[in-house]
């Protein structure tokens, strides 16, 4: 077989998140956008359900629709980008419950689906999404379902944004008769002031930072194709950007950055045989990446890029990046074996 395999260990992803679940002191919902951080939302979704998660979130409306699909009519699922010009209808079949982020979006929605449930999601110091202090008002949440802000600094756990927005986000709601959410995976681990009524983790549940306990979830093995000997002096791949400073063995393998293995990982990753790291060398093209095996007694038929020996973290690392960036950019010619 010519392309990576891409191997999703379900069991992990649910230990995450029962992991995640244990340190809440309150409900634990789920972050599977981006089509499940890149590992496939039908099917994560389907594993945490399984595991009692009764509650998603969504970037946009569209995405809520393989969800519904997969999940059924019971679960809760919000759609964070809240009530977009052409959503009404969607948002209607679907039964997904919008975050509204603005005044604009609270009018929309009262005007389109004045019965339909919503959320709201306020700015408390990070400047993206959500409704400002000046435009928000307490009788907003009549009837929400829900009342979030999303924290900017969590995962660095002294930052003083965290503090600041906390009090923020009390500030703002106090006195509120809805639930509150401001936790995603690093507001969890920021201790039990920051869960309120819902907590909401992405990241952790697949295995990234700032969850340090977390299993991994996704292993990346892509095949060999090809190797050749290189003398001292000679050049491997586009510019030339490798060249051999002595004789070395290359390994041709299958994948690249039409795969979501970006360039920037070029002359700095590694990829393992076994337990043993073998340093990419030269640049990162479409379809391949050329490997130093020189070391090794026998080379195998696949090198692997991510999994026990290198966290999507660690890969991240090398890359100039943030795990999510790698998670959510793994491309679709992998064959994807879920376990």
């Amino acid at each position: 077989m010519a392309t990576g395999t891409l191997h999703i260990d379900l069991n992990a992803l649910v230990e995450n998140w029962q992991a995640l679940d244990r340190q809440s002191a309150t409900e634990t919902g789920a972050v599977v956008k981006a089509d499940g951080y890149g590992l496939g939302a039908g099917r994560v979704a389907k594993a945490l359900a399984g595991a009692g998660v009764r509650t998603f979130f969504v970037a946009a409306a569209e995405e809520a629709a393989a969800l519904r699909a997969t999940l059924g009519p019971d679960p809760v699922i919000y759609v964070l980008s809240g009530h977009m010009d052409g959503d009404s209808q969607t948002l209607s079949d679907l039964g997904a419950v919008p975050m509204l982020n603005s005044p604009e979006q609270v009018a929309r929605h009262h005007a389109h689906l004045p019965d339909h449930p919503f959320g709201l999601q306020l700015d408390t110091g990070m400047n993206r999404l959500g409704i400002e202090t000046y435009d928000w008002s307490p009788e907003m949440s009549q009837d929400a379902s829900l009342v979030m802000s999303h924290l900017a600094c969590a995962d660095e756990p002294d930052h003083q944004g965290n503090k600041d927005q906390l009090k923020a986000f009390l500030d703002m709601t106090a006195g509120l008769l809805a639930p509150r959410s401001l936790a995603a995976t690093g507001g969890i681990l920021l201790g039990p002031e920051y869960h309120f009524d819902m907590t909401r983790p992405g990241i952790g549940i697949y295995g990234g930072l700032p969850f340090e306990g977390a299993q991994s979830v996704a292993r990346l093995d892509l095949p060999v194709i090809q190797t050749r000997r290189v003398d001292a002096g000679q050049a491997v791949g586009y510019s030339h950007a490798y060249i051999a400073d002595a004789p070395r063995v290359i390994a041709t393998v299958t994948g690249g950055y039409a795969d979501g293995l970006i360039r920037s990982m070029s002359g700095t990753a590694s990829l393992y045989a076994g337990d043993t790291a073998c340093p990419l060398v030269g640049r990162v093209s479409m379809d391949l990446l050329t490997v130093d095996v020189t070391h090794l007694d026998e080379v195998p038929d696949h090198l692997t890029i991510l999994g026990p020996q290198q966290s999507v973290d660690q890969l991240a690392d090398a890359a100039g990046t943030i795990g999510y960036e790698i998670l959510t950019s793994l491309g679709h010619r992998y064959k994807r074996v879920y376990a």
